[in-house]
């Protein structure tokens, strides 16, 4: 689904939001505020419905005194900053090297299926966005789908596919592995330092 990208609109902080630069300006030290430029594009991307429009990117390069280009090339680097419309769900999936040994390519194909796009598209009614992420840093715990600041992890095909239909019914997925394992635990327990697992601790597999 292709969505209008209205970059003729301008952009301003909400009070609130500009009540929170002043905090962040604070962190570093004088002539320095361009040290802001990715958390004031992680607020205004929040601000305005998960992307960056042109002007955010004035609005912040003004801001902080800095050229537009500058702020640009960090929006276009980071996988973070969305550079057009997204849909209320985006859904990452990281298909770095560990993940793709783990199986990614279950989790996507799963994706693909259940919501019936591609990367970097998002379905007719606007819902949900299917996104390719570079390394996501949960290595341990591949493959791995990000969804709203949370991680979900050891997926497989039937994971994935109950976790988009979980979305889909309005159920709120549990974050973290989906495999039964604790954290980053060996599936079954440890088999050492056994006195110091948590009281609440589950494993996944034979113990």
């Amino acid at each position: 689904m292709s969505i209008a990208v209205k970059d003729s609109e301008e952009f301003v902080f909400s009070p609130e939001n500009l009540a929170w630069t002043e905090g962040q300006l604070k962190k570093y030290p004088k002539n320095r505020q361009m040290s802001c430029v990715m958390p004031f594009l992680q607020r205004a991307q929040e601000q305005n419905h998960g992307w960056v429009s042109i002007p955010i990117m004035e609005y912040i390069a003004d801001f902080l005194d800095m050229p537009y280009i500058r702020v640009h090339e960090v929006a276009s680097f980071y996988s973070m900053y969305n550079l057009k419309p997204v849909g209320k769900h985006v859904i990452e999936v990281c298909t770095t090297t560990p993940c793709w040994l783990r199986g990614s390519d279950d989790v996507v194909r799963a994706c693909k299926d259940e919501l019936g796009i591609g990367f970097g598209e998002t379905t007719n009614d606007g819902e949900y966005t299917l996104l390719e992420v570079e390394c996501a840093g949960a290595c341990v715990n591949a493959p791995v789908i990000a969804y709203k600041e949370q991680y979900y992890e050891d997926l497989d095909d039937v994971s994935t596919r109950k976790f988009i239909k979980d979305l889909k019914a309005g159920v709120s997925p549990k974050p973290g592995p989906q495999n039964g394992r604790f954290k980053s635990c060996p599936m079954g327990g440890p088999t050492s330092l056994k006195d110091m697992v948590p009281n609440d601790a589950t494993f996944g597999g034979d113990k």
